[in-house]
């Protein structure tokens, strides 16, 4: 099993690089046709939707060179209290935010402001309120309530490119180097 898991997860390694640089020169001249757009309600709402494509390239890009081994994290001491709360604040969405102390990390920022991110959107898109994070120590945990990860999920493990149905449950962000599929796990944050 875990040779198919491995192997599964070089396919999607390529995949991600494959999809990213294919999207690259299109998006090059999207972004290039939305500029010479006249100004106007529709053109803000064409370039909010490049802006928008242009950031998950830019996502999948990093991924891809993270992959590869080719990327490497900016890290730096980040209080984590304050980026937690400016991720959410940014989100425009509800959260209770119970921090024990001050803590502090040596990670990249911006990754795991990315990570905080993408942990609250997903809570509230797959879960149900009340969404809460406690942030204690270099443990971030995001918690939405609901009937839990959906029993595929746990037995095959999460996949590149899939959604899930609706289901909530604990997911937690540490600055520790492993991670798992299962409800309450860590994952990296500082690569």
């Amino acid at each position: 099993m875990a040779d198919a898991l491995r192997e599964r997860l070089r396919g999607e390694q390529r995949f991600t690089a494959d999809v990213a640089h294919e999207l690259r020169t299109p998006l090059t001249g999207l972004v290039t046709s939305a500029s010479l757009l006249p100004e106007g309600e529709a053109t803000d709402l064409v370039r909010d939707r490049v802006r928008v494509l242009h950031g998950l390239v830019d996502d999948l890009l990093e991924i891809s060179r993270l992959d590869a081994g080719t990327e490497e994290a900016d890290l730096r001491p980040v209080p984590l209290d304050e980026l937690v709360t400016e991720s959410v604040r940014r989100t425009g969405l509800e959260a209770r935010i119970s921090v024990v102390g001050r803590p502090v990390a040596e990670t990249d920022p911006r990754r795991l402001d990315r990570v905080v991110t993408n942990l609250v959107v997903n809570a509230h898109r797959h879960g149900a309120a009340p969404v809460e994070i406690t942030v204690d120590g270099t443990r971030i945990e995001v918690r939405a309530h609901g009937p839990g990860f959906p029993a595929d999920l746990l037995a095959h493990g999460p996949q590149r490119f899939r959604t899930g149905r609706r289901s909530a449950a604990t997911v937690t962000a540490s600055a520790s180097p492993s991670h798992s599929a299962r409800p309450g796990s860590s994952a990296p944050v500082s690569t």
